[in-house]
């Protein structure tokens, strides 16, 4: 006698799949001072990026073999740890230097909604999905990452410890690297922290390792993508909240979201997004959205890590 088990179908909800460029390219993110440093700060920001964009599509041309590379251009504007200006002022300025520097941005991005976007708790959400891996030698004496906000690619120092009598103080050893390659490099990354109301204020890595996930199309809250882009039509809003998380800006552009990502960024960004690969290194991807991506890439005889971490690439070009 056999046992069947039933499940009722709206239970577990459908992995709905993106469309997917080839490659996403970020022309930028920046912060309230390069804003307020006016219209010439910027044209010197993609005057120095416009060489590197044209390599990175050249790239995915090669990529894409005979089939047209498809690749869409994105700009991320800090609006999570400083509100400054408006949308109105900043987003003509910021698209009008690009335009002058023979750039296109496809689809702005505001940097909140990489903490919330709408009613979608996305950095929590991928908060939850981190797994630590234990070290080897580890004891477990350290509280996790979900407990303390910090997480690391290896093996801590250990905390010094007052000596008991009779006894001698435990001798200093080194932290250590999980996949050191002769030497370590290791890193204790800061995933948030907390305001004096007690309030989570998530680090700039840990958004940055989000918004990555993002452009891989990666992210789902109970099936459904968490970015949709949403069109651009009339004039740019007064305040930040009153402008979509996504914005479209050209519709005739490639998807937002791509097989690869590359982003061109200032030199000050390297040592932030060493931390973003530490993050996607431990971060539980949604197996579905991972599936789907992977049979399309197939299908299209385009080659796509394993590791999402490998699908990630940079520029660091020098400071404006």
């Amino acid at each position: 006698m056999t046992e069947a088990v039933f499940r009722e179908t709206t239970a577990e909800p459908r992995t709905q799949a993106v469309p997917l460029s080839h490659i996403s390219l970020e022309l930028g993110h920046l912060y309230m001072e390069d804003f307020e440093a006016g219209p010439e700060h910027l044209r010197r920001h993609f005057a120095r990026v416009r060489p590197w964009a044209e390599a990175a599509r050249a790239f995915a041309a090669d990529r894409a073999g005979r089939r047209r590379a498809r690749v869409s251009t994105c700009f991320l504007v800090d609006d999570y740890f400083t509100r400054f200006a408006s949308p109105a002022e900043v987003v003509p300025m910021l698209l009008a230097e690009a335009e002058r520097a023979g750039l296109t941005v496809d689809y702005l991005a505001r940097e909140s909604a990489c903490a919330v976007s709408g009613k979608v708790p996305v950095a929590e959400a991928v908060a939850g999905r981190i797994v630590e891996e234990p070290p080897p030698g580890s004891y477990g004496h350290r509280p996790p990452a979900a407990q303390t906000g910090w997480l690391a690619n290896g093996v801590r120092s250990p905390t010094a410890r007052a000596p008991q009598a009779m006894r001698k103080a435990a001798v200093w050893e080194p932290p250590r690297e999980t996949a050191a390659r002769r030497h370590s490099v290791f890193l204790d990354v800061e995933l948030w922290n907390e305001t004096p109301d007690g309030e989570r204020l998530w680090s700039c890595p840990f958004l940055a390792a989000v918004w990555q996930l993002a452009r891989l199309g990666l992210l789902r809250h109970q099936g459904e993508p968490v970015f949709d882009p949403q069109p651009h039509t009339g004039a740019f809003p007064d305040e930040w909240d009153d402008l979509p998380p996504l914005v479209r800006l050209d519709p005739r552009a490639d998807p937002f979201a791509a097989y690869r990502t590359c982003s061109v960024l200032p030199s000050r960004f390297l040592p932030v997004e060493h931390a973003v690969r530490v993050v996607l290194d431990r971060t539980d991807v949604d197996r579905e959205a991972l599936r789907q991506i992977a049979e399309r890439s197939a299908g299209e005889g385009v080659p796509v890590p394993g590791p999402v971490a490998d699908r990630v690439s940079y520029v660091f070009c020098e400071e404006t």
